[in-house]
């Protein structure tokens, strides 16, 4: 039986702890992939003063040497993609396909911050003064917790941990306890591909103690944050107040919006991929489709058939296209919602209770769930439930659906299916998401794209893509006074 080990100043060690735990193949929990030992406080202070240790070395380190190692990274994971993705399937749960994906994706992420360490670029500025000589550089902070969570959780952490490094900055990643085996497969990689002593440690641990203690440690600059906003806010509140930066992303509620002049077998087909894919466990997943009269009775039949048409089962089937939810919590989690939806008055047309029977009833799997009729004050409208579930929201036009589609405490990401130009760019310039797509699902995005939320679901700079160094570095100004002299007068 493996035991997992964290990764501190170089070493791998079995933590000191006696609170274990198991690490269960959600799809069969028969399978028992590993212990997971929750490291302690002290494991973790010695990971955040290791970092500590390693940052003045490596912040000293040219940015084109640092993106070789992720470069190497990279190729590493390219190397390994086919044997990490079925170990992502067998630990998280989700379609051998979306494992590939998911590699895929970190596999790109890394790649394009590899580039950035040769474009660490600062900018030349005129001076109104004469003989003078401003400029910018950036900096590293130091040392960087990475806290992720399971739902991607190679994707996750590589497009934290890549920019942090090759900002110059140490890393202390503190991974879900979910999802182990993938966390240290990560780390195993960055070490094969060169990454100096201290540089990148790994806390296995629980968040209320191993957590708490790397997030409150003075030596650690900086916090980026993925998961619940009852846990992210909560963190934003404790970090922020002692100054260090905090990047959080958290929940979202995503709408898509079908007007009556919508392509609805694309319009259908992309809200199944968003709201079933992944059984719903994305922060971008589709989680209320808002459309307007005309077509929504034409919408929800097509929608309905093909929701019982998905393929339930393990992963590792390639012919499989919704697997289970990640635990037994995440799952009652899910059927309390359904309860709920039932309980509130929607209409439930399909779903609703587990999967069960061809080799399911070891698994926590939920049937595609779809509600009619939702109306937007009931708490499957308003609450993320992480799980395949989407509620139907009846408009009369498209004014009432952008109002009903922006009535939400989150905004991270949006799709609309019309061909109306006008409309479309309406919905572009009101629809109060951090990122939105036209005729195509609410998820997916792109190595070299920022990536991020507003309102509820965001706080700090966007990840990934030409954002992805803001959050790691600090921006330091330079005057350079070549007079030779005092000068006369008001230098403000």
């Amino acid at each position: 039986m493996t035991i997992y080990r964290n990764f501190i100043n170089g070493e791998w060690a079995e933590s000191a702890s006696s609170k274990t735990a198991q690490n269960i193949n959600p799809a069969n929990t028969d399978d028992v992939l590993g212990t997971i030992k929750q490291a302690t406080r002290e494991e973790a202070r010695r990971a955040v003063e290791s970092a500590a240790e390693a940052f003045r070395m490596w912040r000293t380190t040219p940015a084109p040497q640092r993106g070789r190692i992720i470069a190497r990274a990279a190729r590493l994971m390219e190397e390994n993609k086919e044997e990490l993705a079925q170990l992502l399937t067998r630990e998280e749960g989700k379609t051998i396909s979306e494992s590939r994906g998911e590699l895929q994706r970190s596999i790109n992420v890394a790649e394009f911050c590899a580039g950035e360490s040769r474009r660490m670029n600062g900018e030349t500025i005129q001076s109104e003064l004469p003989a003078n000589f401003a400029y910018t550089i950036k900096q590293p902070l130091g040392v960087v917790a990475c806290v992720t969570p399971w739902n991607f959780p190679v994707a996750i952490p590589v497009w934290k941990i890549a920019p942090a490094l090759v900002a110059g900055n140490t890393v202390v990643f503190k991974p879900a306890s979910l999802t182990p085996a993938t966390a240290t497969r990560i780390v195993e990689l960055f070490e094969e591909a060169g990454i100096p002593r201290g540089v990148l440690n790994l806390i296995i641990g629980s968040g209320s103690e191993a957590g708490d203690e790397i997030i409150n440690h003075p030596a650690v600059k900086a916090v980026s944050f993925t998961g619940s906003n009852q846990i992210g806010i909560r963190l934003y509140e404790e970090v922020s107040r002692r100054g260090a930066k905090v990047q959080c992303e958290m929940g979202g509620k995503n709408p898509v919006v079908v007007l009556e002049d919508a392509d609805m077998d694309l319009a259908v087909e992309s809200t199944v991929q968003g709201g079933f894919g992944s059984t719903g466990q994305r922060c971008t997943a589709t989680s209320r489709a808002i459309v307007v009269n005309e077509v929504a009775d034409r919408f929800v039949e097509r929608l309905v058939e093909r929701a019982n048409n998905l393929r339930i089962g393990a992963g590792s089937d390639p012919q499989v296209e919704i697997g289970p939810s990640v635990d037994e919590n995440q799952f009652k989690t899910v059927l309390e919602y359904i309860d709920i939806g039932r309980e509130d008055g929607a209409r439930l047309l399909c779903g609703g209770e587990r999967a069960s029977g061809d080799g399911l009833d070891k698994g926590y799997f939920v049937k595609p769930t779809v509600f009619d009729f939702v109306t937007p004050d009931m708490r499957i409208a308003r609450e993320e439930i992480f799980g395949p579930v989407l509620s139907v929201l009846r408009v009369k036009d498209f004014d009432e659906a952008l109002q009903v589609a922006n009535d939400s405490e989150y905004g991270l990401s949006s799709s609309i299916f019309s061909s109306d130009a006008t409309r479309i760019f309406r919905f572009v310039d009101e629809i109060e998401t951090g990122m939105t797509h036209i005729n195509s699902p609410t998820t997916g995005g792109e190595a070299h794209i920022p990536f991020g939320g507003i309102k509820a679901t965001g706080i700090g700079d966007r990840e990934q893509g030409s954002t992805a160094l803001d959050f790691y570095t600090d921006l330091k100004v330079v005057y350079v006074d070549y007079t030779g002299r005092k000068r006369e007068g008001n230098l403000y």
